[in-house]
This record gives structure tokens, C-alpha cells and sequence, in this order.
């Protein structure tokens, strides 16, 4: 995403419409540069803001320490959160991983300054564990590594933010706290949605649609298996290798669908026409989840949308989806979803009749088998089926997960963290939690609110970020609607190379609510 000078004009042009600054009266007018913007706006924040900002930096705050500082804010425990106070707080109780973490002892209090309730999971309770965190946040003891003791921790959480990261460059314990802890906690979270949908009979917010279950023989019926070829001439016939394709329910309770394509050009898929409830249609919903297992291949999901009455006028609609060797969960939001005919309309999910699931060799890349070899035949498919349901809709984030860019860490162990970062962020997309991934630069230990911020995405940022800032970060996207379902990059103000700035991606103009984040991230693309 390299900036222009136009891209510059446009990114001012929308911060005007949002009341933020006024807009330059013509592009033979003097130069405004966004950065020295940025960084006066910050400068202009409340004094009492500035004063207690970096509060949360103490490393070891005694509970003195705590009422003390709460005097000074004129804030007692119980007592009215004044400016601090976000409409709604009081009810939203957020679960805090990593709380004793360098950024989590400020996301801490940060919360606690807003009036929201907070919920810390720690490994175990000791005196400097009591020490470091204020006294009204709930301490709840459990393992991210240990699926069994997060049960307790999400009971009655509306959010998580998680701020915990592997101590060692140890591959076991990266995998435990970078990898399986997001995918663990994510899905404590999502059962206990889950859980709650059912007491609420279905009427939940959080209430998923079930598409299509397979735990019988009979939830097979209405299910097509169908043959094909993109060729329409000789050349298919040519080459024509043979091609086949079954969907079957197995003695050990599965739904496999299977088969191979030999075929040049052809290939295999399973289709069905969908029948909802009449007070259910899919444009209340963001897109689609599949649980599936297998041998690691790709797919084409295609959705036929229009008329119910008149078929002939539908549109096919496209989108790719990538799966592992056993069982996993992919997440298929419908923005994501292309019109096959690049003139048709963007796909409207009301009108949405049939699912169809396609196997074609193209585009299938060998992947690590079992002992680590590379499975050679891409000709040959199996596809389990467990559910396919749809994602309700949401305006706001239920799980923030900090990760990291990859800079300021160690050459000698750099991939082999951001290898388990990336896996974890994988699976909290793939959970159907709403998500914000956000990526700081080397952390830095020094007040927040000081430097103008800049968002961008696709590994470009070259400097540090304190980590007050990126606790302010994780607060706000728990309610700007334009951080569900975005991943990003974030430092602090720097240079760019001419022909390569990003200024456009400075963030800190706030509007009159002190809103940065939703002029900044309006710019960069979701699900990256």
C-alpha cells in the first residue's frame, strides 16, 4: 500500500468529513504534512490524560500506590470513572492474559480507569503477582497451554484481550502460549457464546446458523456430487484421464467426501440447495465457518445467488479456502467471496440459494506430511465434513491479540517466534470471534500519548512503539467498528523513503471523541 501524494490528499479528505482538520483548498496550495498533524494533535490531548497515561507503566504498584493514584483522579473504587467513563463499560467485563505483562499491567489499569470489570488470568498467585495488579481486578488462575482451566477464566467475559507471550525461545513453550493459547482460549470463549445462545433459545446476538450438520446417514440427503471440466472443446477430451467423486457417511460416523480428478481442466464438487428457516437469511449474518478435515487440500466454495422463483437469473459467486492435514476450522467471511463474471454485482447474501464445494487440481501445492516429506499426488482429495454454519454479524471486536512484527527480536530465534505467532493469529481468524491482530514495533518503556502513531500492514514499519500506546490501541478497538476483523502493523511516527510514504497511515488526528483508530485502520484492508 504505497502512499501518493493523491493517496495523502484522499486520507486528509476523509479526516475532514470526520470533523478532524479542514481540508487544503486546492493541490497548488501549501504542503500539509499529516505527520507534523499527528504529532500536534497529540500534544493537545487533555492535561489530566497526560498527567496519568503512563499510570499503568509502574511495574509495581502497592495497593497505597493504587488509592493514592485514584485520589489524585478524584476516583475512589465504586466511585464515577468522570471523563474517563466509555458508555457501556460498567457492563462489559473484559479478561485480561498476560496482565502481569509489560503491557498488560497498563491495559489494566486502563480498563479499570474506564469503568469497565477485569478479569486477569495468571499462571499462579503469589505475593508479586497481588502486588502488581489493583485490588478490585479479579484474579482467576489457569493455563492457555491447559484447555480444561479457561472454562472458569471466560465465565461472564464479554472480551479477552491477550497480551501474553512465550519467556523462552523454547519451541514447546512458543507453541504453548503464542500458538495453542490463542486457539484455546478463542475457543473457551466461543463455546461459552455458545453456551449462552442456547440459554437465550437461539436469540443471542452470538448465535451461529446452523447450515448443514453431518451425524447421520440422512443429513447427506439433498446433496449433489457432480463431474466437470472448464474446456468445452476437443482438448478436454484429449486428456481426458478419468475423474471421479463420492460423498458417503462411514462406519466411523464421518462425512467424507472424496475422490480424484485426472482429468486436464476437470474437477469434482459437491452441491446443495439450501433450505433456511423462513425467519433466517444469510445478510444477517458476515460469512461462513466449515468445520473440515482431511489431507490438507484447497477448495473453491462458489455460492449461487438470486430469485428464488427464476434460477436463470443467478449469479455464482467465488472464494478460496486453504485446509490442514486433520481436522481444523476455516472462516469464510462473504466480503471475501468474487463474482465469477468480474460485471456482475457484489455478492448480496439474502439471495443466496446453493452451496457448492469444488476440487481442482490447479493451485494445489504439496504440503508436509506426518514424517515431515511432501505429499506428491495433488490429483486425489478427502473432504470431512462435520458443520457448516454461518457467523453472526458484529459491529465491535470480542478478542484482541497483541503479536509482533518481528523486529527488535533476536536474528537467531526470530522465525522460529514469529512462526508460532503467525499460527496463533491463523487460529483466532479461523475461530469466528470477531478480532483485532494488532503488531507493535520493539517495545519501548517511555510515556504515552507523546508521538504521532502509524498503522500500516505488510511487514513495512521500521521503528519502536511505547507500550502505553499499544495498551491505548488494545482499549479503543474494543468498540471502533473498524478494527473487527483487521490485522495490522503499528509504530511510532517516522520518515519514510521518497516515493514510499506512508502518511496517509498516521494515525493520531483525532475527532472530538478522541477517535484515531477509525480514520486510520478506514484505510487498510480486513482479514490481512
Amino acid at each position: 500500500m504505497t502512499a501518493t501524494s493523491s493517496s495523502t490528499t484522499t486520507f486528509i479528505y476523509k479526516s475532514e468529513l470526520l470533523g478532524i482538520l479542514p481540508l487544503p483548498k486546492s493541490r497548488g496550495g501549501p504542503d500539509v504534512n499529516p505527520v507534523g498533524l499527528g504529532r500536534r494533535s497529540r500534544q493537545m490531548f487533555d492535561e489530566v490524560w497526560r498527567k496519568f497515561s503512563g499510570l499503568g507503566q509502574i511495574s509495581r504498584t502497592t495497593r497505597t500506590d493504587d488509592e493514592e493514584a485514584l485520589d489524585l483522579l478524584g476516583l475512589r473504587e465504586g466511585g464515577p470513572m468522570c471523563e474517563f467513563a466509555i458508555p457501556g463499560a460498567q457492563n462489559t467485563t473484559v479478561l485480561v492474559v498476560g496482565a502481569t505483562s509489560r503491557i498488560g499491567r497498563i491495559v489494566v489499569r486502563k480498563l479499570m480507569l474506564r469503568g469497565y470489570t477485569v478479569k486477569a488470568l495468571v499462571r499462579k498467585v503469589d505475593s508479586q503477582v497481588v502486588d502488581m495488579l489493583p485490588r478490585s481486578v479479579k484474579i482467576v488462575t489457569g493455563d492457555v497451554g491447559d484447555p480444561f482451566t479457561l472454562k472458569a477464566a471466560v465465565e461472564g467475559c464479554n472480551k479477552v484481550i491477550y497480551c501474553a507471550t512465550a519467556r523462552s525461545p523454547i519451541t514447546a513453550d512458543l507453541y504453548r502460549v503464542d500458538h495453542r493459547g490463542v486457539y484455546n482460549l478463542s475457543k473457551a470463549l466461543q463455546d461459552y457464546n455458545n453456551k449462552l445462545a442456547q440459554l437465550r433459545a437461539g436469540k443471542s446476538s452470538k448465535s451461529k446458523l446452523q447450515i448443514a450438520k453431518f451425524k447421520s446417514p440422512d443429513s447427506l440427503n439433498g446433496w449433489e456430487v457432480r463431474q466437470g471440466t472448464y474446456f468445452q472443446d476437443a482438448v478436454a477430451a484429449k486428456y481426458d484421464a478419468g475423474m471421479d467423486g463420492k460423498f458417503e457417511f462411514t462406519e466411523t460416523g464421518e462425512a467424507v467426501f472424496s475422490g480424484y480428478v485426472f482429468t486436464r481442466g476437470g474437477y469434482v464438487e459437491l452441491s446443495k440447495k439450501l433450505s433456511l428457516p423462513i425467519d433466517r437469511t444469510l445478510d444477517r449474518y458476515e460469512g461462513l465457518v466449515l468445520s473440515v478435515g482431511g489431507n490438507g487440500r484447497s477448495y473453491v466454495l462458489i455460492l449461487e445467488a438470486g430469485p428464488s422463483a427464476d434460477t436463470t437469473q443467478s449469479k455464482l459467486y467465488f472464494a478460496r479456502i486453504s485446509t490442514k492435514i486433520g481436522f481444523c476450522r476455516v472462516r469464510v467471511p462473504f466480503s471475501s467471496f468474487r463474482p465469477v463474471m468480474p460485471d456482475d454485482p457484489p455478492l448480496d447474501p439474502f439471495l443466496v440459494h446453493t452451496l457448492t464445494i469444488r476440487f481442482e487440481p490447479r493451485r494445489q501445492r504439496p504440503i508436509e506430511g506426518a514424517q515431515g516429506s511432501k505429499q506428491q499426488d495433488l490429483r486425489s482429495f478427502k473432504f470431512i465434513l462435520e458443520f457448516i454454519k454461518a457467523l453472526p454479524a458484529g459491529q465491535e471486536t470480542d478478542f484482541v491479540l497483541v503479536s509482533c512484527t518481528g523486529l527488535g527480536i533476536e536474528p537467531s530465534r526470530r522465525e522460529q517466534v514469529l512462526k508460532a505467532k503467525r499460527a496463533g493469529e491463523d487460529s483466532l481468524r479461523r475461530s469466528g470471534l470477531g478480532y483485532t491482530i494488532i503488531r507493535p514495533g520493539p517495545l519501548k518503556e517511555e510515556p504515552g500519548g507523546q508521538r504521532a502513531l502509524i498503522f500500516d500492514q505488510g511487514n513495512r514499519i521500521s521503528q519502536g512503539i511505547s507500550c502505553a500506546d499499544v495498551a491505548d490501541i488494545c482499549v479503543k478497538a474494543l468498540h471502533d467498528s473498524t478494527a473487527r476483523n483487521k490485522s495490522f502493523d503499528v509504530c511510532h511516527e517516522y520518515v519514510s523513503e521518497q516515493g514510499r510514504e506512508l502518511y496517509e497511515l498516521v494515525a493520531h488526528l483525532p475527532d472530538k471523541a478522541n477517535n484515531y483508530l477509525t480514520p486510520a485502520l478506514s484505510v487498510l484492508e480486513k482479514n490481512t
